[in-house]
């Protein structure tokens, strides 16, 4: 009766993992087709919709999963998941990319400027970490010196309503079809439910895999959840490097784990202070430095080389293959 009760409950709580993956994609994906749509409607630049829309659509997942854990009293799966994705983000879906097409890049004094941004915001994060924990004003600090950020690139680039990226249009190609504002309004509502919905599954799944695994709700974090909240970024880098757009992908990949560390830890921080000592050590000691390695190694090669070829791709893939085996096997029944 007792091994019908754990497999029921393994098989209960890996199943509203996956529901909750599920859910997060599929409304990830409407929101943003709905976002893209009104906006362009109003006429917003296109640029304006990449930098914001766009950056904030592929990044909903998180941002729900991790405001919702910390609510929960989970901060190691808010702290994970945001870890996790900036790893998977660099390594498996830019490892990934790099093997479908080669990355080229121009080493621009904007992208310098985006990759020295992204370095301070996990340099701050890893002080904040050992310094207590990021309060409540903390978390405001951070959420507005993104909107700072985004507030100088807007500038800088001299964007308008009828600024376009490189002379390119919105065509009706390029933009999703729906039949009326009232339909894309609903499909926006609709994403966000399901964003919501599916990340209170994963969550209530992650704690329960963690228990039964007999590894921190962190590693779940960490691995299974980040994965699966990394799967947007996945999706729009493979389609925009088939397309011929590398900066594209990487000006994505660099933004989101700049909103990760500002936006998400910061709005999930200003519902609840995530206190230095509420996680498991292994985010200080080990986890949080291999995301500061990770960034730093982004930098090195898009600075160094302009590209991230198919060579660096395997080595990305296999760096993230072998962080996730580590992570299980040192902390499995530990």
């Amino acid at each position: 009766m007792n091994s019908f009760s754990y497999y029921d409950t393994t098989i209960l709580s890996l199943g509203a993992l996956f529901f909750g993956i599920i859910m997060l994609i599929k409304g990830g994906g409407w929101a943003v087709e709905a976002g893209v749509f009104i906006a362009t409607r109003y006429g917003v630049s296109p640029l304006i919709v990449g930098f914001t829309i766009i950056a904030f659509g592929t990044s909903l997942p998180e941002l729900i999963v991790s405001v919702v854990a910390n609510l929960q009293g989970s901060p190691g799966i808010a702290l994970g998941n945001v870890l996790g994705s900036n790893i998977a983000n660099v390594l498996m879906v830019l490892g990934c990319t790099a093997l479908i097409s080669v990355l080229h890049v121009k080493v621009s004094r904007m992208l310098v400027r985006d990759l020295i941004f992204m370095m301070l915001a996990m340099i701050g994060l890893t002080a904040l970490l050992y310094s207590g924990g990021i309060s409540r004003l903390t978390g405001f600090g951070m959420v507005s010196i993104l909107g700072t950020y985004i507030f100088i690139q807007y500038k800088a680039v001299g964007l308008s309503k009828d600024d376009t990226a490189e002379g390119e249009e919105v065509s009706a190609a390029e933009t999703p079809l729906f039949k009326s504002d009232f339909v894309a309004y609903g499909t926006l509502l609709l994403g966000l439910v399901c964003i919501s919905v599916g990340a209170e599954f994963l969550v209530k799944g992650a704690k329960v895999s963690a228990g039964l695994i007999g590894v921190p709700e962190s590693i779940i974090a960490l691995s299974i959840i980040a994965f699966g909240t990394s799967l947007p970024e996945l999706t729009t880098s493979i389609i925009a490097a088939r397309k011929g757009h590398s900066e594209m992908v990487i000006g994505n990949i660099i933004g989101s784990n700049v909103f990760n560390v500002l936006m998400i830890l910061g709005f999930a921080s200003l519902m609840k202070p995530i206190a230095s000592g509420s996680f498991s050590p292994q985010i200080l000691n080990f986890d949080v430095w291999i995301a500061l390695l990770v960034s730093f190694s982004l930098v090195l090669v898009l600075l160094i080389f302009g590209r991230i070829g198919r060579f660096t791709g395997i080595l990305f893939f296999l760096s993230y293959i072998a962080y996730n085996i580590y992570i299980y096997m040192a902390n499995i029944n530990a």
